[in-house]
């Protein structure tokens, strides 16, 4: 994603001298009433991703508190709370993928909407563990889970820890773009056209500010000419939950970092708090991306187990450089600012993806990428005997839902004053490899006793239990 940021030097006197920093925000979390396909209220994918609507041409623009209102109402007629066993917070619950495949199929003989209970996938918060069951020719997917609750905006979290809770849809989309990632991974980003920022680096040119003016009276000049900035998906369906939220979380990280939103999060102020007093290169502006954090990830020596650990998401930057005709390049190096504020970004993610359920989102999908890589990669379905057909591949059984897909970003400003020049674009995105994390591997003994205490506590009458 690009949020527009330029920098010029002002005709005034040493003591005026002062940077205009300009936030273009240009990204696309959504929320929208989506189609009937796939059971439940849109099969539960991704109702609401970061309170932002999208219309039916693709062009992006914030929800208000009406719309947002009248969705969470509309969700809660059909969003209800597990009950039973589901209901209790549980350190490591247990999902067959086997057992949840025939659960969809016979959910979908009945002709009703997907339970909730599959839809929010046994209320999983995150993926730590991969068991091949071949004795059942199943794989178990295992970590900690919670029951869930839908928050106002239309967002589903879990009801202790506040993160959000896995969903079945992004699982049969990572599934199915294992493939089409191969060669590039999976990545979002909103950029600016060559031609806006062409057109915005001659209109401050020709701004010539007097000392005491408010710069917000060329808010709308600059906006037009830097324009709408484009969505760039690529390794995923474009029309899907997990797309959106990752253009989502890739939107509020970029607000957060301009100072369009106020960060929930006191040790993680925004980049224009830290950069107002530093000197900036005319022509070199950062950019931010999301991408994968995980530590090497453990398998037992049969490779029958595996563990994943690690935050899952990390904030990497590096400098932009910009041609006089608008187009961009990337520099080797970074920022000290932009560096700090990646680092803090980091530091402070677990804190703020319980703030701000997108960020979590973020994560569930990158975890669910890890596992479908790792059960490609490793060839754990073969060597469970398992067919992964109805998470794999199209079926009648359940289709994810479908959204309009986001194609385009209007631009919105935000000013702050520092000490000489202007800085104006800070870019990037969301870069999902689990190839690169698949391929680092260590064995650990432990692993096969975990494995065995895990499949040991299934009755084979459902698809999920918890362990004892």
């Amino acid at each position: 994603m690009a949020i527009g940021f330029i920098r010029m030097t002002r005709n005034l006197s040493a003591h005026a001298t002062a940077v205009l920093a300009v936030a273009l925000i240009c990204s696309a979390p959504t929320i929208e009433l989506p189609t009937a396909s796939g059971g439940g209220f849109g099969g539960q994918g991704g109702r609401s991703v970061g309170g932002v609507m999208i219309d039916s041409s693709g062009i992006v623009r914030t929800a208000t508190i009406d719309e947002k209102q009248e969705l969470a109402n509309l969700m809660r007629v059909v969003v209800q709370a597990p009950e039973g066993e589901m209901a209790e917070a549980v350190e490591m619950r247990m999902v067959s993928l086997k057992g949840l495949q025939q659960a969809i199929r016979d959910n979908h003989a009945t002709g009703k909407p997907l339970p909730e209970s599959i839809s929010f996938l046994a209320g999983l918060q995150r993926v730590q563990y991969v068991f091949v069951d071949k004795e059942n020719q199943d794989i178990v997917i295992a970590g900690p889970a919670e029951p869930w609750k839908l928050l106002n905006d239309g967002s589903v979290v879990g009801t202790v820890t506040g993160g959000a809770v896995m969903q079945l849809d992004d699982l049969i989309v990572a599934m199915q773009s294992v493939e089409t990632a191969r060669n590039g991974g999976i990545s979002c980003s909103i950029e600016p056209t060559d031609e806006g920022r062409q057109r915005l680096q001659q209109l401050l040119r020709r701004i010539k500010l007097q000392s005491g003016q408010n710069p917000s009276i060329y808010e709308e000049s600059m906006k037009q000419a830097f324009g709408p900035q484009m969505i760039q998906l690529a390794g995923v369906q474009a029309d899907t939950h997990f797309a959106r939220t990752l253009v989502a979380a890739d939107y509020e990280m970029k607000r957060i970092a301009m100072g369009i939103v106020a960060s929930p999060i006191k040790q993680l102020p925004s980049y224009l708090q830290m950069a107002k007093n530093a000197r900036h290169n005319a022509n070199q502006n950062p950019r931010w991306w999301m991408a994968c954090n995980y530590d090497t990830l453990r398998k037992s020596e049969d490779g029958m187990a595996w563990k994943l650990s690690g935050q899952g998401v990390k904030t990497e930057t590096e400098q932009d450089v910009i041609g006089k005709d608008g187009s961009v390049k990337g520099a080797a190096n970074s920022d000290k600012t932009a560096a700090l504020w990646a680092q803090k970004m980091t530091e402070q993610f677990d804190r703020l993806s319980k703030e701000m359920p997108v960020f979590a989102d973020l994560r569930n999908v990158i975890d669910l990428t890890v596992v479908a890589t790792l059960i490609t990669q490793e060839r754990l379905d073969q060597k469970a005997g398992i067919d992964l057909s109805v998470l794999r591949e199209k079926s009648d059984y359940h289709t994810p839902v479908k959204f309009a897909e986001p194609k385009a970003v209007e631009p919105q400003c935000s000013f702050v004053r520092g000490r000489s020049g202007w800085v104006v674009t800070a870019s990037g995105g969301v870069d999902i490899n689990g190839f690169v994390v698949v391929q680092k591997q260590e064995i650990d003994a432990s692993l096969a006793s975990a494995k065995t205490s895990a499949i040991s506590n299934s009755d084979q009458s459902t698809w999920w239990w918890d362990k004892q």
